[in-house]
């Protein structure tokens, strides 16, 4: 099976659905996979880069040759999921021998991946194929398959986090989501959206695979602020935040900019712009930073750095913010009224949320969970057959009554819910087949399962 999409984070998304995967299970997997490699097949533990002084291209081409026989015992974490136990690297590596593979190559490893959620972690995998959310998903795997050192709540928020920007980018793609029971997005899912947007930047340094992402969702952004394109040496703290709003799709409200002062004059011009420094802000709103402020009365300087309100507790609250010591995004903690605080940039996402609901655009909000076939028993959905490129492409429900999106081909299968006429589905070229009759395996707000193509134009 030929992996589809052009980048690492696209091949691996359609791998995952392809084989049975619910969207949350998908993007709470991929959540820990960014988090242990970046998507780099071929990645070696830092540490390992040093004991060893070898390259990550070095010590695949090594192992590959068998110039270098000590792979399974050395102890360093490698590859998409770190596998490090010897008996889980010496199986990865007899398997890349099996496929006549290079030991990094990308569907190899996928291949394992599944091979390894089949045969030795089937309550994992039965967790993925029905998890009703990308928290639960993510927990699991980070818990009972990766099973790091670090299994701390923070952490797992930390991943799990990750995995809602992959499950926002691919799973709420379409603009339509009438799919039966959905949750239209609440003002505090969309101030949350944002915050898990921030906190799956954290880490990021200049250069980096997520410090790249916010740059090129910035640049990719049109109108492009003033027509300047951000740089890698740039200070990107604006640029984070913009990049933020971007992702969760409220930019038009928000306005986007890559000068913090700039960004002052677009949120006032919007009427956004909260001139107060003891205002207590809420998550998803902006906190700008004079760092001229010397604490006395209201600071009315000018604008020097930006971050968003992640988390808000008594008297205080935490900014996550891009470009802060060493070019790094990561958090500050503080108080209310604080100094340094120049003002407050507060997007009406009351106003917003109620908009995109009326417009149908939930922003890739959260389907409710799919129904059980009986018994309160949950779905699993079955894994796809074929592939076909093309039929890869987003189409638009044409039954008049509404389409079942089934746990797999056929009538007799449990349905998860009813999409209404004019409702827009995507299929990434997986399918199956009841005769000749053509049953793709789609996206649909979040839910995946398999439409009939014949109800599809």
């Amino acid at each position: 099976m030929s992996l589809v999409g052009t980048t690492n984070e696209q091949k691996i998304w359609n791998f995952l659905i392809a084989q049975g995967l619910s969207a949350y299970g998908a993007a709470g997997l991929m959540g820990n996979i960014y988090c242990e490699s970046g998507f780099m097949p071929d990645n070696l533990q830092n540490t390992g880069n040093t004991k060893l002084n070898m390259t990550d291209a070095q010590y695949t081409s090594a192992v590959d040759s068998g110039a270098y026989t000590n792979f399974a015992k050395d102890g360093q974490g490698y590859g998409l999921c770190q596998w490090t136990y010897s008996t889980r690297k010496a199986g990865l590596l007899a398997y890349a021998k099996q496929t006549g593979k290079s030991v990094g190559d990308l569907e190899m490893q996928l291949q394992y991946l599944m091979k390894e959620m089949r045969e030795s972690f089937k309550a994992v995998l039965s967790t993925l194929q029905t998890a009703a959310t990308v928290k639960a998903a993510s927990d699991a795997v980070l818990t009972k398959f990766e099973r790091p050192a670090d299994q701390s709540d923070a952490a797992k928020s930390r991943r799990a986090a990750c995995g809602q920007t992959y499950f926002y980018k691919f799973a709420g793609v379409t603009q339509s989501p009438a799919v039966s029971g959905a949750v239209p997005m609440t003002e505090q899912q969309l101030r949350q959206r944002v915050a898990d947007i921030m906190t799956g930047w954290v880490g990021a340094t200049k250069g980096s695979a997520k410090h790249l992402e916010i740059l090129e969702i910035y640049n990719g952004y049109k109108p492009l602020a003033r027509g300047y394109p951000m740089k890698v040496s740039d200070a990107y703290c604006a640029a984070t935040v913009s990049a933020a709003y971007i992702k969760a799709g409220i930019a038009q409200y928000t306005g986007t900019e890559c000068g913090v002062q700039k960004y002052v004059n677009i949120a006032k011009s919007k009427g956004i712009w909260v001139e107060n420094d003891a205002h207590v802000p809420k998550i998803g709103d902006a906190c700008v930073f004079d760092w001229d402020d010397n604490g006395k009365g209201d600071c009315t300087g000018s604008g020097d750095h930006i971050g968003i309100v992640t988390k808000v507790g008594a008297g205080t609250f935490i900014t996550t913010e891009g470009n802060m010591s060493g070019g790094k995004v990561g958090t500050r903690q503080m108080n209310v009224n604080g100094i340094y605080i120049r003002g407050f940039i507060t997007p009406d996402f009351t106003a917003i949320a109620a908009n995109m609901s009326a417009t149908g655009d939930t922003g890739g909000a959260t389907p409710a969970p799919a129904p059980s076939a009986s018994g309160g028993t949950t779905v699993k959905v079955e894994a796809a057959k074929f592939f076909d490129r093309s039929v890869a492409k987003a189409y638009t429900v044409t039954a008049g009554a509404g389409l079942h999106i089934r746990a797999g081909a056929g009538t007799g299968k449990a349905s998860l819910g009813v999409l209404k006429k004019g409702t827009t589905v995507r299929c990434y070229g997986y399918y199956n087949k009841v005769g000749s009759t053509l049953w793709l395996y789609v996206v649909a707000g979040g839910i995946t399962g398999y439409v009939c193509k014949t109800y599809l134009k």
